[in-house]
């Protein structure tokens, strides 16, 4: 069950809402609890136990670091258990994500020196868990570094751990951040629309826009290199680069709108990322509760930029080498990571010289080359595919012209055309232009009042046009999940 999908928008979603605000605010948390393990049963069955392993391990590192460090002042004996911690959520994550990675690389070695191959059960990846431990481990180191105290109700830790609109592709939201919103909540008016609005906008997002261009990027992404022209591999990764942006940024959304109705604020985990005039600017603007999460408690730990040149680009290129197989068990991602993180380190060593050559809107053009680039690799299914598109795409190899995926359907360019607006801060820009938030608030001034009404009953009637247009399309359209579904 996705958040783009009817039964989820018509009946679990309203569902638990109705009863969620019913309920008083000491039940709220054992509802939150019981409604997400719910949906999180639906889709994974049987491996929820994983997640239930993982909440109650966790709730217990936490307690024990807590107790060791504060109460016993064994600071030693508590980073020994955040090192057991560490360990505990760093293997369910290996065993369950990369050990059929694992295997068939030790195979291929064997083929090569003729030993008879491994043969196990592949072993199925459950939804979430690269957020969900990913989301422990913040939470422990926290609770070792003394800037959040560990929570003694299972209740209240449970709900934080498996809250369904975070729970299967983030953002990963740290425990920090919303420790005094699990404790007591508020729900007003202004903030449930505002998270209506925002999850309808999420939802345009990933039906509208990212499923519209998923058809034309998945058709030419099944061809192989030979059999493409650059025109049309460069069509198939502008389609692949829009359809991530607005796939993720969607579900972040969404995620962030039912934060809100349920009393939650939620960081933000994107900032127009494609308008960024330098790769680090980008990390700064992408995935942005992951980019954090890794500065926080690995690239800082590991000395960050404390250390010589030498050390610091060594953690760079680690960090975002774990980075890319994070988000997934294969060489093709490995390399992705790779790619941003020497990138990363030729502006950091030679930033003065590439802030002198990259100005203004070349600035732009060279972090989307990189990015788009990087995407290729993100998106083929192997090295060998990558490396031919990229041929293609530069001209150094290129086929006959393939009519189906060249002719892209109407809908297909106008979403190209949406995507490419939407990827930069424009509506932003007309709220500044036109007397700033769309949204009549009770301190705005009358005058402020009699022109923003116009502005929100515009942007009502788009976005009452954007769900109907979006449900329309769930309705008629096939199965198409999120991609982060799959990290």
């Amino acid at each position: 069950m996705v958040f783009s999908s009817v039964l989820f928008i018509f009946l679990f979603l309203p569902v638990f809402l109705t009863i969620y605000l019913c309920l008083k605010k000491e039940w709220r948390n054992a509802f939150i609890l019981f409604a997400s393990l719910l949906f999180y049963f639906w889709g994974e069955g049987r491996y929820i136990i994983i997640l239930l392993i993982c909440i109650v391990a966790n709730y217990y590192f936490a307690l024990r670091i807590e107790r060791s460090s504060l109460l016993d002042g064994n600071r030693m004996r508590a980073r020994r258990i955040l090192q057991y911690g560490i360990i505990f959520n760093v293997l369910l994550l290996f065993i369950y994500k990369y050990t059929n990675f694992a295997v068939e690389e030790l195979n291929s070695l064997l083929k090569a020196v003729q030993i008879p191959a491994i043969s196990i059960s592949k072993l199925h990846l459950p939804i979430g868990i690269s957020f969900f431990t990913f989301q422990a481990i913040s939470y422990l180191m926290d609770v070792y570094r003394g800037d959040v105290k560990a929570t003694k109700s299972l209740i209240n830790f449970g709900a934080y751990k498996s809250l369904f609109p975070q729970l299967i592709a983030g953002p990963i939201i740290r425990y920090r951040d919303v420790a005094g919103e699990i404790a007591d909540r508020r729900i007003t008016p202004e903030l449930f629309v505002s998270g209506m609005n925002r999850f309808i906008t999420g939802l345009g997002k990933k039906v509208l826009i990212a499923n519209t261009v998923a058809a034309q990027a998945d058709l030419i992404f099944s061809l192989p290199p030979e059999s493409l022209t650059p025109g049309v591999a460069w069509v198939g990764i502008l389609c692949y680069t829009i359809q991530i942006y607005f796939d993720f940024s969607g579900y972040s959304d969404m995620a962030i709108g039912m934060g809100r109705m349920m009393g939650f604020h939620f960081l933000e985990n994107f900032n127009y990322p494609y308008i960024s005039r330098s790769i680090q600017e980008f990390w700064r603007r992408w995935h942005i509760s992951l980019s954090s999460w890794f500065r926080d408690y690995l690239y800082i730990p590991l000395g960050g930029s404390r250390c010589s040149n030498a050390r610091t680009n060594m953690n760079l290129l680690f960090v975002f080498l774990l980075c890319g197989f994070w988000h997934g068990a294969s060489w093709n991602f490995i390399v992705w990571g790779l790619w941003h993180g020497g990138f990363l380190m030729l502006e950091r060593v030679r930033g003065g010289a590439v802030s002198k050559v990259l100005r203004g809107p070349i600035s732009h053009i060279y972090v989307m080359l990189v990015v788009m680039i990087g995407w290729v690799f993100f998106r083929a299914e192997t090295l060998t595919y990558a490396i031919g598109y990229l041929k293609v795409l530069f001209g150094l190899q290129a086929g006959a012209e393939v009519g189906e995926a060249l002719s892209c359907p109407p809908d297909v360019w106008v979403a190209i055309v949406a995507g490419i607006i939407g990827s930069g801060p424009v509506l932003q820009a007309l709220r500044d232009r036109f007397g700033g938030s769309l949204v009549v608030t009770d301190s705005a001034a009358p005058a402020r009042q009699s022109l923003n009404l116009p502005l929100a009953g515009a942007q009502g009637i788009a976005l009452l046009a954007v769900f109907l247009l979006s449900v329309m399309s769930l309705a008629t359209g096939t199965y198409n999940p999120f991609i982060y579904f799959r990290f």
